[in-house]
């Protein structure tokens, strides 16, 4: 019973296995956190992990619960061979859109990398960086670097969704991290946006009060 409920619980790294078997050595996954927000940026992170040092229990961050999400942080952290993370603001978002913003995310946390990677692993995109890259759907939940970066990317972007909610401690950011619940919805219509509110997305376009002073 012990061995199917160790495997179960780690992603296979197929998609880095053959990448490597084409002589591959520097493989980095990237995914982002945030699209659908309607508040601040959208991060992303990118991981080369160290293959030598597994991981357990490495899965799409949005399987796990916060606690073992910050648990996984900080192994990553600790023992992948690098790992970076970085932003698009919300005026990013709202000049090329969100999924332009995404790409420009993870482009610049790919940069950040060092050493840098010799292939890319992301999932469902490509970015505009000559290196050797492959977009996967659903790469975070069959790549153990994909993984691993949405779980930075996460990790981080709900504490900046912290930070931001003292600040802005009428919206509930802390709660429901900028998603269009419905306590964020009547907050946004009795307030109005903030200067933070990505404006291009229709529930904070759309607002009767768009546009008043705060």
């Amino acid at each position: 019973m012990g061995a199917p409920a160790a495997k179960k619980d780690c992603l296979r790294s197929t998609y880095e296995r053959r990448v490597r078997q084409q002589g591959f050595q520097c493989i980095a996954g990237a995914d982002e956190a945030g699209r659908g927000s309607l508040f601040g940026p959208v991060f992303a992170a990118a991981v080369v992990l160290d293959f030598a040092v597994p991981i357990r229990g490495l899965r799409d961050s949005k399987q796990l619960t916060p606690e073992r999400r910050e648990v996984l942080s900080a192994r990553i952290r600790q023992r992948a061979r690098c790992w970076a993370v970085a932003t698009a603001d919300a005026s990013e978002i709202d000049r090329i859109n969100i999924y332009q913003a995404s790409r420009l995310a993870i482009l610049r946390a790919v940069q950040k990398l060092n050493p840098p990677p010799d292939y890319l692993l992301i999932d469902a995109l490509e970015i505009d960086l000559p290196i050797p890259q492959r977009g996967i759907i659903r790469g975070d939940s069959l790549c153990p670097s994909i993984a691993a970066a949405s779980i930075l990317a996460k990790v981080d972007r709900d504490a900046c969704m912290r930070e931001m909610d003292a600040l802005y401690p009428q919206y509930g950011l802390a709660r429901h991290k900028g998603y269009p619940t419905p306590d964020h919805i009547d907050a946004l219509a009795e307030f109005g946006p903030t200067p933070l509110h990505r404006m291009s997305y229709a529930p904070v376009r759309q607002l009767p009060l768009f546009g008043r002073e705060q």
